[in-house]
């Protein structure tokens, strides 16, 4: 299970465009917007308050601040509510005339509405970009047999066309941080081993849920904490690198494991013939222990790298 802002993207969007609704500047739903995330840690929110930034906009502290987490945040502002989010979460608000979605998410974009006092501002388009080995990594994890799931909280059309270019086994948006985590929680009720990867606090939940947590090394202090593993950095092929590392360190102790069993059962029938001797229950011994160490020195640094890239 894969989170996608921040594990399989950078998490530094950018605002693509800005849609105006009835007719709203440019510059109002900007600074609207900017009045809402100034508190908020989300990537998306970052763009917005860079953006506000740039227009030379200035970026006012908000009175009251609430994060639905997955959906949207609240504040107030001399006396005004200002809502930024989903189009549902708007709608759930009582705002009305909220822009509908026009498929632009289908390019890869997440859409950010904005809205004062009740009335809809318009929309802001932002789009995330790719880390350019999560394609790779993907892949990889597919060759090793592994089904690779999308999460997102992001719209369906972009979870969608996120997973197409990624090559993912299934693509699910529109997901809050408990549905993510009731994802988990399904799949290990059927049966299944499940490796959840995510960096943000929408991940925790899920974290906690899977027979493993990953937490990519730039995630939340929330996200690391709620993880069983932490990687160094957000390269997610050091992920698969990980993985190539434990299967094969796991072969090998499978195969001591064998080794072993064999062998003291061969000793343990020669010596009920009387076959074995003292001297040469110690050759078996030793030369078994030693094959075995030799067996174990594959996983030495420099053969295992050799080998994770074979």
């Amino acid at each position: 299970m894969l989170d996608k802002t921040g594990t399989l993207t950078f998490g530094t969007p950018q605002i693509q465009e800005v849609v105006s609704s009835d007719g709203f500047a440019v510059h109002d739903i900007i600074a609207a917007a900017s009045i809402a995330e100034h508190k908020s840690e989300h990537p998306l929110a970052k763009a917005i308050v860079a953006r506000a930034a740039e227009l030379k906009v200035p970026v006012a502290e908000p009175d009251t601040f609430s994060y639905t987490p997955g959906r949207g945040v609240r504040v107030s502002y001399r006396e005004e509510e200002i809502l930024v989010g989903s189009r549902a979460f708007l709608m759930d608000r009582g705002v009305k005339r909220v822009l509908p979605v026009d498929g632009y998410g289908s390019r890869g974009s997440t859409e950010v509405y904005v809205a004062r006092a009740g009335q809809a501002l318009g929309s802001i388009r932002i789009a995330d970009v790719l880390r350019p080995e999560a394609k790779n990594a993907v892949a990889a994890m597919r060759q090793m047999g592994l089904k690779t799931v999308l999460l997102s909280g992001d719209i369906q059309a972009v979870t969608t066309s996120v997973g197409r270019e990624l090559g993912v086994h299934e693509a699910v948006g529109e997901l809050l941080p408990e549905r993510k985590a009731e994802w988990v929680s399904e799949l290990r009720g059927k049966g299944r081993k499940v490796a959840m990867v995510g960096d943000g606090i929408n991940d925790a939940p899920a974290l906690v849920e899977a027979n493993v947590g990953i937490a990519m090394g730039s995630g939340t202090d929330v996200t690391r904490e709620s993880a069983d593993v932490i990687l160094i950095g957000s390269d997610l092929s050091k992920f698969v690198e990980t993985l190539r590392v434990a299967r094969r360190c796991r072969g090998i102790i499978m195969q001591n494991f064998a080794g072993t069993l064999v062998v003291d059962s061969v000793g343990v029938g020669m010596a009920a013939f009387g076959f074995l001797n003292p001297l040469l229950a110690a050759f078996i011994h030793v030369a078994s222990e030693l094959t075995f160490i030799l067996n174990s020195m594959r996983l030495l640094p420099g053969r295992v790298i050799s080998g994770s890239h074979s």
